[in-house]
């Protein structure tokens, strides 16, 4: 029906006659003359028609948005002065010879380019919103992406292998989606959390190198970067160690970087253990792009009698921490309160804070509430430390080391993007050293940091009994920009390793056999030693697309309630079905909303 996308139609096809087909997105009457601006998904293109063809012009004259059309005409010059150099079709249009209306369009639900449309009503009519030239151009780069990825491991002895959808509920931190089997009365299968024991099957089996690009679902609250049902990109490889294994991942991503938005990324990318990620930056996905740092001042702040800081200085699990802002005795009192309000969020009591007017005036050159709890030696560690200078603020943070991290973690990348402290460009890095556990208070257990699959370092080996606060994992995530793009470690292959990580988990031998017997069984078989990893398709094209939100790089994503706007998903199912499944459900009681 056509001979070209309406983005493709440039000066090089002047003087030929091409048939287009798309959607109006604007016609306009110029005195007797008729533009149409047709769209596909390759772009916009400028179509003529005047009333030399009295039948077409009438044609023409009844077109409305969103109309979809067949044209055919010849390919010209746009007149001088009305070249548009943001359009790859700007410098043409094409004299429109025939004119055939393929399907009306009743109105619109809005204007594609109107941005004050609720996201509500973008995922109600998803399929018109798709229409839009920057989603259209977000799926394009998500297709590009995949078939880079795929290109890179398929050159690299890669094999893309499919696992089950439907699968055994096994604990691995989210909330399965449960589906309820007919033939199995009163017993369920559970959708993939991910692959991981099924790429750790393929391991077993001796197939090498797998990947697959895979859709994996967890019941869990949603935010701006997840999503109920998303998609990874999911590798594993046997007789690899980590830095085999990421030193191919780096090559993967600078490739896609260089042939998608011709970026190129460093060589190697830097490398940061999760201690001093978390001590610098309070976080384990730091973005290297802000220049602000966290300062340890627990030492100097053990004998000082204001307890808000002594407290945690003397708790082993405690943390105080000093955060400078260049340049932040600026800030107002106002500002500084909604900073304070903003760190409460991450369970932050308060917001400490100290100005620096003059350094060189000593306590007189500084401005602050906890001044007269603080002797002039404290505070002139406190100054050295941070590299405090005139005109600079000082937050602190003094709690739980977890709320600290959170909390000043959380400040440092606002302050960074509400006071410009954020470089441009893209800064990969890999966190490493990962510990093995991290304890739960609330449980009164240890918990896996990673998966309960990842392998300790062999260092570490006896402290997963002795000692397993300080036992260590051979685990790596892929950071870019503050956001953990890819996540992987080295496996455990040795079943009586597995059984003592179950162990210091609180799974017992027996829910360990019910749950993971299979696994259990595998390693005993001749299991190679293996490792990989998983990338997160939607943050990463989230992020290389500068979309707002990893909605807006899905065809059809869930709200933030995990409902679809567009299909009314989930919804009541018949008792027919039920009865098959043979499920009955209570008579619907009213919940508040928790």
């Amino acid at each position: 029906m056509r001979t070209h996308y309406c983005g493709e139609v440039t000066a090089e096809h002047i003087d030929q006659t091409v048939t287009v087909c798309g959607w109006v997105h604007r016609r306009r009457d110029h005195g007797g003359v008729i533009f149409i601006d047709l769209r596909d998904r390759e772009g916009l293109l400028q179509v003529v028609y005047d009333p030399d063809r009295a039948d077409v012009f009438a044609i023409a004259e009844s077109v409305r948005n969103e109309f979809v059309l067949q044209v055919t005409g010849k390919v010209r010059n746009r007149p001088a002065g009305t070249v548009n150099p943001n359009l790859r079709t700007g410098e043409i249009e094409v004299l429109g010879h025939e004119l055939q209306i393929l399907n009306r369009s009743e109105t619109p639900p809005y204007m594609l380019d109107d941005e004050t449309v609720s996201e509500e009503n973008r995922l109600k009519y998803r399929y018109f919103d798709l229409r839009r030239p920057e989603m259209l151009a977000r799926l394009q780069l998500r297709s590009t992406v995949t078939r880079i990825m795929r290109e890179f491991l398929d050159n690299n002895g890669f094999m893309d292998i499919e696992t089950p959808m439907l699968t055994k509920a096994t604990p691995e931190g989210a909330r399965d989606y449960l589906v309820p089997s007919r033939t199995h009365a009163g017993t369920f299968f559970a959708l993939p959390q991910s692959p991981q024991i099924f790429k750790q099957l393929l391991m077993v089996a001796g197939l090498d190198r797998y990947y697959q690009i895979v859709r994996c679902f967890r019941d869990e609250d949603l935010r701006a970067d997840r999503q109920p049902e998303f998609t990874q990109l999911d590798i594993e490889t046997s007789f690899l160690d980590e830095d085999q294994i990421m030193g191919f991942m780096e090559q993967m991503i600078r490739e896609l970087f260089k042939r998608t938005l011709d970026v190129e990324l460093p060589d190697p990318f830097p490398r940061l253990p999760y201690d001093d990620a978390m001590q610098r930056f309070g976080s384990d996905k730091p973005d290297l792009r802000i220049d602000l740092e966290l300062v340890d001042i627990a030492d100097v702040l053990k004998d000082v009698e204001f307890k808000v800081f002594s407290g945690p200085a003397n708790d082993p699990k405690g943390r105080v921490a000093a955060l400078r802002l260049p340049g932040g005795c600026e800030l107002t009192r106002k500002e500084i309160d909604d900073y304070t309000a903003y760190v409460s969020i991450y369970g932050a009591k308060g917001l400490a804070y100290i100005k620096v007017n003059d350094i060189t005036a000593g306590r007189d050159g500084l401005q602050s509430p906890i001044l007269k709890f603080l002797p002039d030696e404290a505070i002139s560690v406190i100054l050295d430390r941070t590299a405090a200078q005139d005109g600079d603020l000082i937050f602190f943070g003094a709690d739980k080391a977890s709320v600290v991290n959170e909390s000043l973690g959380a400040l440092r990348v606002k302050l960074g993007h509400d006071r410009g402290h954020v470089q441009e460009g893209w800064q990969p890095v890999w966190v490493v050293d990962f510990p093995m556990f991290e304890y739960d208070e609330n449980e009164k257990r240890y918990v896996s940091l990673h998966h309960p699959f990842t392998s300790p370092r062999e260092s570490d080996l006896d402290k997963l009994e002795s000692d397993p606060a300080n036992c260590y994992s051979r685990a790596y995530d892929m950071v870019l920009n503050g956001t953990e793009i890819g996540g992987g470690s080295m496996r455990i292959y040795r079943a009586h390793v597995q059984e003592k990580v179950f162990k210091q988990l609180g799974i017992s031998d027996e829910e360990a056999r019910e749950k993971f017997g299979f696994l259990l069984d595998a390693l005993r078989l001749g299991c190679p030693p293996h490792g990989g990893i998983a990338f997160g398709l939607d943050r990463l094209v989230m992020l290389m697309s500068g979309a707002p939100s990893i909605r807006d790089v899905m065809a059809f994503p869930k709200t933030q309630t995990a409902s679809c706007l567009l299909t009314q998903a989930p919804s009541e199912v018949s008792e027919r079905q039920l009865r098959e499944l043979h499920i009955k459900l209570r008579k619907p009681t009213k919940v508040a909303d928790s």
